[in-house]
């Protein structure tokens, strides 16, 4: 099975992030903006994935939280962008739920996300997909999928930093991803390649966000 990557981008800023975070639970103003602007590109996405264009509104609730309770974090700069994408995540789930949308019966708060994938698209739209195109395909994969994708790929989170965020076991978060991806790269017309090629076509669009 193809392994999903996190992307380059997130891992180079963790050290930089994990010192903004520090200096910003000393009362750092100016460090609390910059560990704002690593994460929020990301986090912006990932909410993007779950509540559409509400996206923005949500976010600000988080940071909100996050601001709130930054005192209490422990941990590096990847801890933070778990520890965030937890609370953006509460947040989303909140906001479903002011919208009156339910799961069905006998499922859980996650199966709010569960949309079906019906689109298929020419293989040449991989390269010119707007990040707006790519998070809303994402949006149409069963709910397991594209959260997994959203938190590897849009967040930058490992497996197991995932696995947190949802309360799953790392190894069914890795699959989640993985499928979700190459069902990803089928709709935008790579299915032909190998199941590594087609997971880090697709890492790469989504990629694009962060």
């Amino acid at each position: 099975m193809g392994q999903v990557r996190q992307p380059r981008r997130a891992q180079a800023y963790d050290g930089e992030l994990g010192a903004a975070v520090a200096r910003a639970q000393e009362g750092d103003e100016a460090a609390f903006a910059v560990a704002y602007r690593i994460v929020q590109p990301g986090l912006l996405g990932y909410l993007h994935g779950l509540v559409g264009d509400d996206a923005e509104d949500v976010a600000s609730d988080a940071w909100l939280e996050i601001a709130r309770d930054l005192g209490r974090f422990r941990g590096d700069g990847a801890g933070f962008r778990g520890w965030t994408a937890t609370i953006a995540r509460h947040r989303a789930l909140d906001h479903l739920r002011r919208r009156r949308v339910r799961p069905q019966a006998g499922g859980t708060e996650q199966d709010l996300l569960h949309l079906p994938g019906p689109h298929d698209t020419h293989d040449q739209a991989l390269e010119s997909l707007s990040t707006e195109q790519a998070l809303a395909l994402v949006r149409e994969l069963p709910r397991d999928q594209a959260e997994a994708v959203l938190l590897r790929v849009v967040v930058g989170l490992d497996g197991p930093a995932a696995a947190r965020v949802l309360g799953k076991r790392p190894g069914a978060v890795r699959t989640a991803a993985h499928r979700g991806l190459k069902r990803l790269a089928r709709q935008l017309g790579v299915g032909g390649q190998a199941d590594g090629g087609v997971t880090d076509e697709a890492s790469r669009t989504l990629g694009q966000s962060n």
